[in-house]
């Protein structure tokens, strides 16, 4: 098994995705993922076009709206933000801002929604780490996910 891997794709404006992480029980027992990265990018001409693009991950039952994040939901394990202004000869890029929670043992799966201000696609990446549990360990972390997920 690898220790880091990617997952990545493009999605519409106020769409959702699922990152499977469940399904591979006797591949992964004793296994779980923790986030390292989570970073959006433009699916537009970002020369001649301005964008404002928010994203987030959670491991709850619904997704958490990118606009309106709220850190005081233990399901929110990422959020991130970029924006940037047209200019034909210099286009101007905010900071990436993301926001991760990588002390979260992931065992099941995540949702992921994106939102633009112009309702372009939005190309997103997440970097995840593999991290072996013991047997108690895996039991805390399932149990807080599916606390997290049951709300």
């Amino acid at each position: 098994m690898k220790k880091t891997f990617v997952m990545r794709g493009q999605t519409a404006s106020g769409g959702q995705e699922v990152l499977e992480f469940g399904g591979k029980q006797k591949e992964t027992k004793g296994m779980a993922y923790k986030i390292t990265e989570f970073v959006l990018y433009p699916s537009t001409n970002i020369f001649t076009q301005a964008y404002e693009m928010a994203g987030t991950i959670t491991a709850g039952k619904t997704a958490i709206a990118p606009t309106d994040p709220n850190f005081d939901n233990e399901g929110l394990l990422a959020t991130c933000f970029i924006k940037g202004n047209s200019g034909a000869s210099d286009p101007i890029m905010s900071p990436e801002l993301s926001i991760l929670n990588d002390t979260f043992l992931i065992t099941q799966n995540l949702i992921l929604m994106v939102q633009d201000g112009q309702s372009t696609p939005v190309n997103w990446q997440c970097r995840f780490e593999a991290v072996k549990m013991n047997d108690a360990e895996t039991a805390v972390a399932n149990y807080k996910q599916f606390t997290i997920f049951d709300e």
